[in-house]
């Protein structure tokens, strides 16, 4: 029970207070467990649970014949609107799982998103957390100049930048290889996941004898509308000085 105290608190919040919004997709939702389609389904939600970003909720129904859920318990202080179940497929199963009897979210089910092997939208996979439907991804070409520099050492300049401008987030910028003075640079074992843009890898950054852990991202297999991105570097804004045209950013 205390591996699902936040699904538990989730819940009770949820059944109280209701989401922060819900809209229907049109999307087809499918995940898979253990090989084979726990779930499908072109009656999903985005429930946003929080004001950031939306996660999927998926109607009973949808549940696959090769699968199978089970309530579990009531969660306390949802007067019975809301219980823990377990999804499984053959031999594998997750118990982070909700089944809503609310108003707002009767018959559906939340199942945590890193719980399922891989998870579709239409036939693309997706990572880390479903998509925003209003937030956006633009990547525009560039010949502003860019330099990238941490005390007091240059570790980037170019002159063809591609700008990544992502709804409510500070402008990126991704530099070409051939622009880094890769002796500051050494590969980190950090990957990370984006919805909008696929797995991120890592460099460090060593200047002056100290090192920078994780300072530098990039993409090696991009998502398809993040593809103008790919195999360049991109510093963290936020821990480097970045000249703009020679006008220096605030971190």
């Amino acid at each position: 029970m205390a591996a699902n105290s936040d699904l538990i608190k989730l819940a009770q919040k949820l059944t109280s207070e209701g989401p922060h919004k819900a809209e229907a997709t049109p999307r087809r939702v499918r995940a898979l467990l253990n090989g084979k389609y726990a779930l499908d389904t072109t009656g999903a939600f985005h429930v946003w649970e929080h004001p950031y970003y939306p996660q999927f909720y998926v109607p009973i129904s949808s549940i696959s014949s090769s699968a199978n859920l089970i309530q579990t318990s009531s969660i306390d202080g949802t007067d019975g609107k809301a219980h823990l179940a377990r999804l499984s497929v053959g031999n594998k199963s997750t118990d982070r799982v909700v089944v809503f009897e609310t108003s707002s979210l009767k018959d559906l089910v939340k199942i945590d998103f890193a719980a399922m092997d891989q998870w579709y939208e239409e036939d693309v996979p997706i990572y880390q957390h479903p998509k925003d439907p209003y937030k956006r991804i633009d990547i525009l070409s560039s010949s502003r100049s860019v330099k990238v520099a941490l005390d007091g050492v240059t570790l980037a300049e170019s002159n063809n930048p591609q700008f990544l401008l992502e709804t409510s987030l500070r402008p990126r910028y991704y530099l070409p290889p051939t622009s880094v003075k890769w002796e500051y640079l050494t590969k980190s074992e950090t990957e990370t996941y984006c919805p909008y843009k696929g797995k991120a890898n890592y460099y460090n950054v060593n200047v002056n004898g100290k090192e920078y852990r994780d300072l530098v991202w990039y993409y090696v297999y991009p998502t398809a509308e993040s593809a103008p991105v790919v195999g360049h570097l991109c510093f963290y804004n936020e821990k480097v000085d970045i000249w703009l045209d020679g006008v220096q950013e605030k971190r």
